[in-house]
């Protein structure tokens, strides 16, 4: 049952596939806070999250018709907020002088217990780490992808992404021990 209406997710899906802009509506403020939650991940800046979602709902209202029934929708929703994030992040990257990593070597370091973190202390850690490696972290420990997956999409070699992430594992616990000795 969606939290909004008291319909249930799948009537919401199928009236969207009609076109009922009410069900639109409902969809909408149903998955809002969960799509911000994950374009929050990727953009620190809630402005630009909420042109990234809203731009996210249109797609996924002009798709919606080959939504196939038994999938869940987060996942789906999720996919789409991600790689609309990600076409922001690059589009404004054209703009910011980066780096090459190619060359770089791997960095690994013993893990610390970062369990004892809470979301909200987490993504206030992620959110000091750069965009590069938040973007890296977000996708390959939270979103599930594969260095190569996360390569592809942001057109970095795969190493590239590797070092990233065991930079941004570093940083995470660097900043985690900060935050421990305050």
């Amino acid at each position: 049952m969606s939290k909004t209406s008291g319909i249930p997710e799948s009537e919401l899906i199928q009236e969207c596939k009609k076109g009922s802009l009410k069900h639109q509506e409902l969809l909408y403020k149903h998955f809002f806070s969960f799509a911000m939650g994950v374009g929050m991940r990727y953009l620190s800046n809630r402005d630009d999250t909420m042109e990234v979602v809203n731009d996210s709902f249109i797609k996924v209202f002009k798709s919606i018709k080959d939504f196939k029934n038994e999938q869940n929708l987060k996942p789906w929703l999720s996919r789409i907020v991600i790689n609309s994030a990600l076409d922001r992040l690059r589009r404004d990257r054209k703009h910011q002088y980066q780096t090459g990593l190619e060359n770089a070597s791997e960095v690994s370091y013993p893990a610390l217990a970062l369990d004892n973190l809470n979301a909200r202390d987490i993504c206030k850690l992620l959110d000091k780490l750069p965009l590069m490696q938040r973007m890296v972290f977000n996708m390959y420990e939270i979103d599930g992808y594969s260095h190569d997956e996360i390569g592809s999409k942001l057109q970095i070699p795969a190493s590239s992404s590797r070092v990233n992430l065991s930079r941004a594992k570093e940083k995470l616990r660097e900043a985690f021990s900060l935050e421990q000795a305050v």
